[in-house]
């Protein structure tokens, strides 16, 4: 999987037709991310000149599903650090260093859900992110496409597209702001399938 993909990917997952956050048709189960179809993005105002768009080809998560009361359900995700993809070589390089993500040291970043509430629009997930060994609190606002059979995979699927914002800073990764702006918005689209 590669950032490539990202420009021929729909801003709509393929299960955009139905009903959002209705989850009570699917069995309960744990539903892992489909590697050709997982997306997780963060960017950044760069000196204010654009808004660069950097991704992690390589992350596992999983949705343990109670369908019957699905704020009880669980969320985790962990992300192969040195998988970082700028589509700059050189600036993932620096980005692995000491300097950055000290991926020698921290070679993964982890988010496990510790609350989850159902909104008008689908689910605000609430959980800890660690990163360098740090860990915070983050929300995520997440809305939600379910079909009882994948199209293709012939297993019932999730959607997920979800977004949410950190300060860098809170992770010992503040260097340049203001200039490269503290607060990082976060992208994620996803598509799970029953295991």
């Amino acid at each position: 999987m590669t950032l490539k993909k990202i420009a021929l990917f729909s801003a709509s997952l393929l299960f955009a037709s139905n009903t959002f956050a209705d989850l009570s048709s699917l069995p309960s189960g744990k539903y892992t991310v489909d590697p050709q179809h997982g997306y997780i993005l963060f960017s950044y105002s760069h000196f204010g000149l654009s808004e660069p768009q950097v991704g992690f080809n390589s992350f596992d998560a999983a949705i343990d599903l109670d369908p019957d009361s699905p704020t009880s359900s669980t969320v985790s995700v962990t992300i192969d650090v040195a998988s970082v993809d700028s589509r700059v070589e050189v600036f993932d390089g620096h980005l692995k260093s000491d300097d950055w993500f000290n991926v020698e040291a921290h070679p993964e970043i982890t988010f496990t859900a510790s609350a989850i509430e159902q909104t008008d629009g689908g689910y605000e997930i609430t959980g800890d992110v660690t990163i360098k060994g740090i860990t915070k609190a983050i929300t995520l606002d997440a809305s939600v496409a379910t079909v009882e059979t994948h199209p293709i995979q012939r297993v019932p699927a999730i959607g997920v597209s979800a977004s949410g914002s950190l300060k860098r800073s809170d992770f010992d990764l503040g260097a340049y702001a203001p200039a490269v702006s503290d607060d990082v918005t976060l992208t994620i689209e996803a598509e799970f399938l029953l295991k």
